[in-house]
C-alpha cells in the first residue's frame, strides 16, 4: 500500500506583532514593529496510506488547519518535508491540484450566483475531466448525495446542508484519490450528516479514496475513522487507532441513580467515602452520578449492593465514557 501523505518535521512560524502606547509609539511603529515568532505547527511527523480514513483533531488554535493548508499548499512550511501524492504541493502546483480535493466548512468554492451545475462545469473545464468521465463519476455522486432538484438554482439560493452536499460534489468532479475535509459538516442537521457519512464511507470503498478529516463533531469522527490524530499547541500528542485510544483513556464509568425518597449528596459521599469515586447531582432532575476512574466490576458490583440496600432506587444507568469525553479530559487535565 503506497503512502499517500508523508510529513517530516513540518513546522510553520508566524510573526504576531504588536503596536506600541501613545502617539509617540505609533510613530515609532511606521518604521520598526515589535513582534514575535509564534509557531502553529511544531515540528510533527505522520504518514497516512492510500485509503486510510484518518481523523485530525484539537482544540481551536492546535494547528489543524494550518495543517491542513501546508498539505494542500495554501501556505508554505517554515521548515521540514511534505509529500502528498508522490508530490510536493508547492513546487508541482499544477499536477498536484488534479489529484486532491478539498472541502473548507467555511469557506465555498462554487460561484454564488449562477447555478450549481454551471458551477460543475467550470470546474470540468478546470480538472480538465472529460465528458464521458464526468457523466460516468457525477452521475453517481449527484444521486447518492441527493442533489438533482438543486442544480438549477444559484448557490445563494441553497441551505447550508444543500449548499455543504453541492460542495462535497463539487471536490470530486475530478474524482481525485484524496480529499482533506475541514469542518465539513459544521451547522449541519442530523439527517444531512448521516447522509454525508454515508457518501465518504461509499467513496473510500468504491475508489480506495485517502480522506483526512479535521472536525470537532467526534461523531463523525467514530462513524468513519478507525484512526486518529490529535494536535495540542501545534504538537501530535496522540496518533493511532480510534479504538486504543478509548482503552488507554477510557477507563470508568458513570453510574447514573434516581431514588424513590429524598437522598442528599453529602449522604451518599459518607455512605461511599471508602470508595475511590466523585459524586455529581443534577438538581433539575433529581439524578445522581458518580464517576469511577476505574474500570472495576467488582468494585461496581459492591457499590450498587451498597447503594440499592440503603436507599429505594427508581433507576439506575451504566455508561461508558464517550469519546468525547475522553478527548476533553485528556486536553483539560494534560493526561497526554
Amino acid at each position: 500500500m503506497k503512502d499517500a501523505i508523508v510529513v517530516n518535521n513540518l513546522r510553520k512560524e508566524f510573526k504576531a506583532y504588536s503596536s506600541r502606547a501613545g502617539l509617540k509609539g505609533a510613530f515609532r511603529d511606521l518604521f520598526t514593529r515589535n513582534y514575535k515568532v509564534v509557531p502553529a505547527v511544531n515540528d510533527i511527523n505522520f504518514t497516512i496510506k492510500q485509503g486510510e480514513m484518518v481523523g485530525y483533531i484539537g482544540e481551536n488554535g492546535a494547528g489543524k488547519s494550518t495543517t491542513i493548508k501546508m498539505l494542500t499548499g495554501i501556505l508554505t512550511p517554515t521548515a521540514g518535508q511534505v509529500m502528498v501524492n508522490g508530490m510536493n504541493p508547492h513546487k508541482e502546483r499544477e499536477r498536484f491540484v488534479q489529484t486532491i480535493g478539498v472541502v473548507f466548512g467555511q469557506r465555498s468554492q462554487l460561484w454564488w450566483d449562477i447555478a450549481v451545475q454551471e458551477s460543475f462545469r467550470l470546474l470540468k473545464k478546470v480538472y480538465k475531466v472529460s465528458d464521458a468521465q464526468y457523466n460516468d463519476h457525477m452521475d453517481h455522486v449527484i444521486k447518492t448525495l441527493d442533489i438533482e432538484p438543486l442544480l438549477d438554482k444559484p448557490v445563494r439560493k441553497l441551505s447550508l446542508g444543500q449548499r455543504m452536499r453541492c460542495e462535497l460534489a463539487a471536490a470530486l468532479i475530478h474524482n481525485p484519490p484524496l480529499l482533506f475535509l475541514d469542518e465539513p459538516t459544521i451547522g449541519l442537521d442530523v439527517l444531512v450528516k448521516l447522509k454525508i457519512r454515508e457518501f465518504l464511507k461509499e467513496i473510500n470503498q468504491k475508489y480506495n479514496t485517502t480522506v483526512l478529516l479535521t472536525t470537532h463533531d467526534l461523531s463523525d469522527i467514530e462513524a468513519l475513522c478507525e484512526r486518529v490524530i490529535m494536535l495540542d499547541d501545534g504538537k501530535i500528542i496522540y496518533d493511532g487507532a480510534l479504538a486504543s485510544l478509548k482503552e488507554k483513556w477510557g477507563d470508568g464509568k458513570d453510574l447514573q441513580f434516581q431514588f424513590l425518597q429524598q437522598v442528599e449528596l453529602c449522604d451518599l459521599q459518607k455512605l461511599t467515602s471508602h470508595y475511590p469515586l466523585s459524586w455529581e447531582v443534577d438538581q433539575d432532575n433529581q439524578t445522581f452520578t458518580v464517576h469511577i476512574e476505574n474500570d472495576n466490576d467488582e468494585l461496581i458490583s459492591n457499590l450498587i449492593a451498597k447503594i440499592v440496600t440503603t436507599y429505594k432506587v427508581k433507576d439506575l444507568k451504566i455508561n461508558e465514557l464517550s469519546t468525547e469525553e475522553i478527548v476533553r479530559n485528556i486536553y483539560e487535565k494534560g493526561t497526554a
